[in-house]
């Protein structure tokens, strides 16, 4: 995440010759040493997808030290013994350390992205999904309500916020080519999902952007601003979401959200937008507003 990234980068500055990097994947390097911390709470299939890769850099004989902060685990172990039996244990009151040794290469490695196609109005679109990216393996519904509350005008600039695998960045600009959409996210591998996307559906108009800052480029220049913030949990996010599209607008622009708390978003929006709407859109709602000028 590029934003965890930045704070990392700040709290390790005394340390120069510590690289701190926000990327997809592993770096393309020969290591005699993995450390991998995992979280109880994360995502299996993206576990697992960090786990081989991290082997696959590896040299001959090198290690692989795999925490998680669950000391009752049995999932994660099981998982690291597809690669060896001999798996070292240390445990503490609140966390494992797994450790094992590359003995031989991955004879069969798993590719677990996923391509997928959905429809919207004449035309078919293609997208590429990851382990760790939103929605891995499906359309995202909420992605899908926010695609059918818009529409697309020639010559305008988009801004699609926390663009996850890219459905609705790549949907908007395939409407009108000659509009043009900026597609950012903190997560590098939606990034990574969004440009390949993009290149599956021949796209020019698009440009993707890794961007965790909620500043972007130039304020005031999108007539549209996008987003799908999480549901759940605190609206930390959903507030960045909504002031880096306040930021992004043009006097006039418009801001739209899909998202589940109607009530939040209507009490919200109305401290900085004009004419704002909230409407049910199947299991979702759309929420809506005007820059002031």
């Amino acid at each position: 995440d590029a934003f965890v990234t930045e704070l990392a980068r700040e709290h390790c500055a005394a340390t120069p010759s510590l690289l701190i990097e926000c990327r997809e994947d592993w770096p393309e390097v020969e290591a005699d040493l993995v450390l991998l911390p995992l979280s109880k709470r994360g995502e299996a299939e993206l576990s697992r997808d960090l786990i081989q890769s991290a082997y696959q850099r590896l040299v001959p004989g090198g290690t692989l030290a795999v925490s998680v902060d669950y000391p009752e685990d049995h999932w994660l172990i099981e998982q690291l013994r597809i690669y060896d039996r001999r798996v070292s244990i240390r445990t503490f009151d609140d966390a494992v350390v797994y450790s094992l040794r590359k003995r031989a290469p991955i004879k069969r490695p798993r590719d677990l992205s996923c391509e997928l196609a959905f429809r919207d109005r004449d035309r078919l679109i293609r997208l590429v999904t990851r382990p760790g990216v939103f929605s891995h393996r499906e359309l995202d519904n909420g992605a899908r309500q926010l695609l059918d509350a818009i529409d697309v005008h020639p010559g305008a600039r988009l801004l699609d916020i926390g663009c996850g695998s890219g459905a609705v960045a790549i949907g908007a600009a395939c409407r009108d080519p000659s509009a043009s959409v900026l597609a950012v996210d903190s997560n590098a591998r939606a990034v990574g999902c969004t440009r390949r996307g993009v290149e599956l559906n021949e796209l020019q108009n698009v440009t993707v952007e890794l961007n965790g800052t909620g500043i972007y480029g130039e304020p005031e220049r999108f007539d549209m601003a996008l987003g799908n913030p999480p549901y759940f949990g605190d609206f930390q996010i959903a507030e960045r979401f909504i002031h880096a599209g306040l930021r992004s607008l043009r006097p006039g622009g418009r801001l739209v959200l899909v998202h589940k708390q109607p009530q939040w978003y209507a009490n919200y929006l109305t401290q900085w937008f004009d004419e704002v709407e909230v409407f049910p859109s199947r299991r979702y709602h759309i929420a809506s507003g005007i820059k002031p000028a």
